[in-house]
């Protein structure tokens, strides 16, 4: 290999590397959170953002024979023992039949069935 056809190689490469970096850092911006002229306007942003990470959670469907304890705390009234209730329930008495056999579940009623009633299945 000659001396010119090392050196065009090397610029090939670098241009290369260039192309990927820019490509990375375009990506990268076309998520990125916008900039603000005040912060009031950066807070009422933030805002909004979380309600709608709380309202696309509110809104996943539950399969209470798949759930983890982390999908079953996501359910209005069911905390981490809870939760820990409904997984021992189903490993030893089977899957659920229907949304109202999680009433069988200790400390969970017809009222914590009826507020998530929405969201809970029992298949996929």
């Amino acid at each position: 290999m000659n001396v010119h056809n090392k050196y065009s190689f090397a610029g090939l490469i670098t241009n290369a590397v260039c192309c990927l970096v820019l490509v990375i850092a375009v990506l990268n911006n076309a998520n990125a959170a916008p900039c603000f002229d005040n912060p009031q306007r950066a807070y009422e942003y933030l805002l909004a953002q979380e309600k709608s990470a709380i309202q696309a959670r509110d809104q996943k469907m539950i399969n209470i024979n798949r759930a983890s304890e982390g999908e079953l705390v996501s359910l209005h009234g069911i905390g981490s023992s809870k939760a820990q209730a409904i997984i021992l329930y189903r490993e030893m008495f089977g899957d659920f039949k229907t949304v109202d056999e999680l009433a069988k579940v200790k400390g969970i009623g017809a009222k914590t069935i009826e507020k998530n009633r929405g969201r809970l299945s029992v298949q996929d």
